[in-house]
Order: C-alpha cells, then sequence, then structure tokens
C-alpha cells in the first residue's frame, strides 16, 4: 500500500479528473529531480527486461536505441520523466528563510498576513460584499452613460463629411450645411484616436493623427470633416482625460481654414474654400458629461486586491471575479463597443466568452492559481498587475506602432517593423521558457502535438481564397494560454496579462472572425483601382485665358474595364459625375487655390480618386503626384 500511495502522489494532477481543489501537505508535494534521474528511469522503460508481444519491434527498438545513443539521450531529455510529475508549489518569497553572507533571515510576512485576514474570509462576508459592489458597480454605469441623452453621445471620429464622394454630388447627402446647432458629448482619450489610412485634403495627406482641419481663426472655425471630439479638445472645451459637453453650430461655406496648436493637438490648414463648418459656442445645456473610466478603473483595482488579498475565497471564485469584473468594465467603461453602451451586444458576447474563460480555468489556471494559497500578497501582484495591463490593452499598447497584425499596417507605420520584430524576440524568449517548464513535467510532446496540429489547421485555413488570416489578440490569447498552466510564478504573470487581453479583445470587439475578406481589412484605404488621368498638365494649361473661361480635360474611359463613367473632386467636394471627358471652371472662385481629383465609377459607384492636381490663381498647373489619394 505504501509503494502505491507514493507513486499516486509523484503522479501528475492532469492524468485524473479534478473536480474540487484539494490541499495538499508539503510532504504530498512532488520531489524535485534531475535530469539524470530522468534518463536512468527512461532507459529502464525503453529497455525491459521481459519480452513484448511484439518481439519484432521490440528487436528493431532496441538495436536502434543501442546504435544511437545520443539519439535515445535527446529524445529521453525531450519527453521528460515518466510517469509525469507536477511541479512543486513556489515556496513565498514573504514567508521563508534566506541567507545572505553566512546569516540567515526569516521573513515570516505571508504568514503574518493570512492571520490577521483570517476573519474576513467567511463565505457569507463575500457574498455580502459581492452584492454591494453589484449595486455600486450599477450606480456607476448609470452615471457613466445612462444621465445624458442618447443621442449626444458621439465617437471620436464622429464628422459632419465623409471622406472623397461620402456626401454626394455637392455634399447634399450631408446637408443642412448652416443654421444648426448640436449639443454633444465626447468620452475620454479621444486624442490618441488616429486616422488609420492616409486621407487627403487639398493636395495634402493626414495620416496616425486625429483629422482637424482648421481652427486656426479667431472664430475657431473648423472644417466639415474635421474629428468634432478632437477639435473640442483642441479648443479647450473638453478634456481629454475626462471627456465632456459641449455645444456647436453650422456656419455653412468658409474659405481659408488656418492651421492651429493647443492642448497637445495640431490641425492642419486648407487654402480654398468648403460648403460645411462649424464652430463652438462657449456654453451647452448638458450635464452629467466627465467620463468616469479612471474612477472606475480606481474602483475595480480597489475591489480585485481586495478580493486576493483580504476576502481570499477559493481559488476557482477569484478566477470568476476577474473574468466578469474585466468584462464589464470593459464593456462599461474603458472600451464600450459604442455610446451608450449597447447592453444587448455586451449580453451577447458575454455568453460564449464565459465557456472560453472555462476553458482556460480547466486548462491553465486551476493548476497555478491554488499553487498561491499561502502566499496571498505575491499571487495579487503576480496576477493582478498583468491582468489590469491586459484589461488596459488600448492604453498600455498605445505607443506600440502596430493597430493590426497585417503587412500594410505594420509597413505603413514608422517603426511598425521594429516593433513587431521586438514583439517577437519577446514572446520567442517566453515560449522558450514555457517550454523548459513544461519538459521538467513530462507532458512537453503532449502540448507540441496539439500545437503542431493547430498550427497544421491554421496553415490550411491562411490558404483559403478570396479569405486573410487575421489574427486577433483574443485569439492569440486563447493560443497562449493553455501552455501557461504550471505552478510556476512568470506562468502566473502569463495567465493575468492574458485573461486580461481576451476579455478586452472580446469585451471591445467582439469574436471577430479569424478570417476575413480583404474588404473586412481595408476600412478607408484605396481599392487597388485603376486610375484616370488628367490631358490638361503643366504644360499645356493656357495661362493667358481668364480664368472663368478655362476647362480642364482628361482621358476617354478604357475599353473592357467596365467602368461606365467618371467622378470629379473639387476642394475635396464631389461636383461631377458623368460621362463628359471636361469640366469648366466657370463656377469657381478665380482667386483661390483649387484641387482636383479624378476617379472611375462603375454603376454608380466611384475607384480610387487620384492624388490632387493643384491650380494657383496666377496660373500654375502642379500634376497629380502618381497614385491613389
Amino acid at each position: 500500500m505504501a509503494s502505491s500511495s507514493t507513486s499516486i502522489s509523484e503522479s501528475s494532477s492532469r492524468l485524473t479528473h479534478v473536480g474540487e481543489e484539494m490541499p495538499r501537505t508539503d510532504s504530498e508535494l512532488p520531489a524535485k529531480y534531475t535530469p539524470e534521474h530522468t534518463f536512468e528511469v527512461q532507459e529502464a522503460e525503453l529497455l525491459p527486461t521481459t519480452t513484448p508481444p511484439n518481439l519484432l519491434k521490440y528487436r528493431l527498438q532496441r538495436a536502434f536505441w543501442l546504435d544511437h545513443p545520443r539519439v535515445r539521450r535527446a529524445w529521453l531529455y525531450f519527453r521528460g520523466p515518466r510517469p509525469k510529475v507536477d511541479l512543486p508549489d513556489p515556496a513565498p518569497f514573504l514567508g521563508s528563510t534566506h541567507r545572505w553572507r553566512q546569516r540567515v533571515f526569516s521573513i515570516a510576512l505571508e504568514p503574518a498576513w493570512i492571520r490577521l485576514t483570517r476573519a474576513f474570509t467567511n463565505p457569507w462576508l463575500f457574498v455580502v460584499l459581492a452584492v454591494g459592489y453589484i449595486i455600486g458597480f450599477a450606480f456607476f454605469a448609470r452615471a457613466q452613460s445612462f444621465l445624458t441623452p442618447a443621442d449626444s453621445f458621439i465617437g471620436c471620429t464622429a464628422t459632419y463629411w465623409a471622406a472623397n464622394d461620402g456626401c454626394g454630388l455637392n455634399g447634399d447627402a450631408c446637408g443642412p450645411f448652416d443654421n444648426a446647432t448640436f449639443d454633444f458629448r465626447c468620452p475620454a482619450q479621444c486624442n490618441s484616436v488616429i486616422l488609420q489610412n492616409p486621407r487627403t485634403v487639398g493636395d495634402e495627406q493626414v495620416d496616425f493623427v486625429p483629422l482637424i482641419v482648421g481652427g486656426g481663426d479667431e472664430n475657431r472655425t473648423y472644417r466639415g470633416d474635421t474629428f468634432i471630439c478632437a477639435a473640442a479638445v483642441q479648443a479647450g472645451l473638453i478634456s481629454n482625460s475626462k471627456g465632456g459637453c459641449a455645444t456647436l453650430e453650422l456656419v455653412g461655406n468658409f474659405t481659408d481654414f488656418l492651421p492651429f496648436s493647443a492642448h497637445g493637438l495640431s490641425s492642419i490648414g486648407f487654402p480654398s474654400v468648403f460648403p460645411l463648418s462649424f464652430r463652438f459656442l462657449p456654453t451647452t445645456s448638458l450635464h452629467s458629461c466627465s467620463d468616469l473610466r479612471n474612477e472606475a478603473l480606481a474602483f475595480n483595482i480597489l475591489i480585485t486586491a481586495l478580493i486576493f488579498l483580504v476576502l481570499r475565497p477559493k481559488p476557482i471564485v477569484a478566477y470568476w471575479c476577474l473574468v466578469c469584473i474585466g468584462f464589464w468594465h470593459v464593456t462599461l467603461f474603458s472600451q464600450p463597443q459604442a455610446s451608450p453602451p449597447p447592453l444587448d451586444v455586451a449580453f451577447q458576447q458575454f455568453l460564449p466568452a464565459l465557456f472560453v474563460a472555462y476553458a482556460f480555468w480547466r486548462l491553465a489556471f486551476r493548476f497555478t492559481l491554488p499553487a498561491f494559497r499561502r502566499a496571498p500578497i505575491e499571487y495579487t501582484v503576480w496576477y493582478l498587475a498583468p491582468y489590469w495591463a491586459g484589461v488596459l490593452t488600448n492604453l498600455t499598447t498605445d505607443k506600440i506602432p502596430i493597430d493590426r497584425l497585417t503587412a500594410s499596417d505594420i509597413k505603413a507605420r514608422a517603426g511598425g517593423v521594429t516593433a513587431l520584430v521586438i514583439i517577437v524576440i519577446i514572446l520567442l524568449v517566453i515560449v522558450i521558457n514555457q517550454v523548459r517548464v513544461i519538459r521538467k513535467t513530462g507532458w512537453l510532446p503532449w502540448y507540441l502535438g496539439w500545437y503542431i496540429a493547430g498550427g497544421l489547421v491554421t496553415l490550411v485555413l491562411s490558404q483559403l481564397p478570396g479569405l486573410e488570416l487575421r489574427l486577433h489578440h483574443y485569439i492569440l490569447a486563447m493560443v497562449l494560454m493553455p501552455g501557461t498552466g504550471f505552478s510556476t510564478r512568470l506562468s502566473a504573470i502569463y495567465q493575468g496579462f492574458l485573461l486580461g487581453m481576451f476579455l478586452n479583445g472580446v469585451a471591445a470587439f467582439g469574436f471577430d472572425s479569424i478570417l476575413q475578406t480583404a474588404a473586412d481589412l481595408r476600412r478607408d484605404a484605396p481599392l487597388g483601382s485603376d486610375l484616370p488621368s488628367f490631358i490638361t498638365n503643366s504644360t499645356n494649361y493656357n495661362v493667358s485665358a481668364p480664368f472663368l473661361n478655362q476647362t480642364i480635360f482628361w482621358n476617354a474611359l478604357p475599353d473592357g474595364e467596365g467602368w461606365d463613367g467618371f467622378a470629379l473632386l473639387v476642394d475635396d467636394v464631389e461636383r461631377y459625375v458623368g460621362t463628359a471627358l471636361n469640366y469648366s471652371l466657370s463656377a469657381l472662385e478665380p482667386g483661390l487655390i483649387h484641387f482636383f481629383r479624378l476617379a472611375f465609377t462603375s454603376s454608380g459607384s466611384s475607384g480610387d480618386f487620384t492624388m490632387a492636381a493643384t491650380l494657383y490663381p496666377n496660373g500654375t498647373w502642379v500634376d497629380p503626384l502618381p497614385g491613389p489619394s
């Protein structure tokens, strides 16, 4: 019976069904072992003294191992111990004895903290406080999103004017242009919401900054395609950290938008006329406008620290608290999918998120979180710090010049390739260390087999026609989480960050598909379509003719390409749609700079527009640069 008990205690808990967390004494922890001891055990297994049923297979295997001792040693090292074992629980840093220069130091902070807070670990106290937290969190959410009229909320990229020909001929789809006011509320952190693709303003392209045009005149007049919230921050009416409310008025036609810099934001100028512009009024009728995400973050960090440090429920209860708190913090405060948050969509994502979270518990957390039951201070640090860094991925990774793991995005931003290389190196170091840890338990071939199978499936998916592989950050968390299910401090750190990153991805963006079409990934980037060309150029433009008598020309439609007309943008407003090959300048103001961009159309939909051709008041024509705008 004694030998049987020893065999059970030294085998891996992954081999048995774990229904509940069973406390283990120090004497029950698996013994440390060395690679040499592992080799001895494996050699005895590989060279048995009894004759196996398949004699030929046994002889061939025995001959191979005897003829290739180095291969045998490498395989035994790779495979790890048999039977498989669990790693010992980490000894608490703040509850153990340390030696330094012939001196012995005993740190008993963890045991003292456990004794001090034992009275607060009553389950009924936890239930009462949980109910109080839910009520308090509900009031927080109400004050954040449901005391201001729903139609006053706008996002950080809200504008009055759509890009290119999005407002239709003469901008009619974006009216009215003047004599209207709008009370609005902006969320916090709009300074970091930027253009992900170049946007053309006149002959200038803007990208990777908030789009702000104008604001430099005495009345702070902004062009209609300006990001309203970023302009309000620049004008000093709202705070980037707290958001806020303001009121604007539409003032219609305006000429010569001047650049301006204030409150950490810079706008660009536009030296021509635009049909829609706006200014901010000094007061607003809205109230309860402050964004409470920072207060909610402090509140939730305090609650999770209280759960881990003081209340200390069972590990599975503490884990589900992290799952629920993180998901709803992202949904209602740090990164809602809309304003006010759409609760129907949130609950639609919450249930499948719980299923994935249960898989995380079964595959990883149940093997690591209980290992720190004697070190509440330690596991509070190892789990909560990276967990909140993952929940706030939109902030913690904001300065990394990578928005999406697509080749076009990485190449488009300065430093994107360098950042990707650094991230890959860090991940490689982490993976190598985890492989070393997993090998010590004997589970490396099992894990490696599953990861290879998953990699092959992913490879097949990536080759499907018309679709592109997209590794969202919630998918990365799902892929990496199973490899962290071991009782080490680094595994605890990885689990905390990956759980937070998963919750951020699902709550903020939903379960986006791993496969997406090129159109899904394009956003407002160029389509890659054919580009028309102007006949009028810098050499044949007739400077001597009066401006109002001038006409610009372009080349005819190409044959067999499916195009049926043209769309012409004049000063970033669509002024012509049809099949003609010229446009008269008689309706334009002769004393201003004018910009012309041309595109093919098919059944009412335009392709890519050219870069801008520029005509100066003195008659100088500047040809457009190559490529789409």
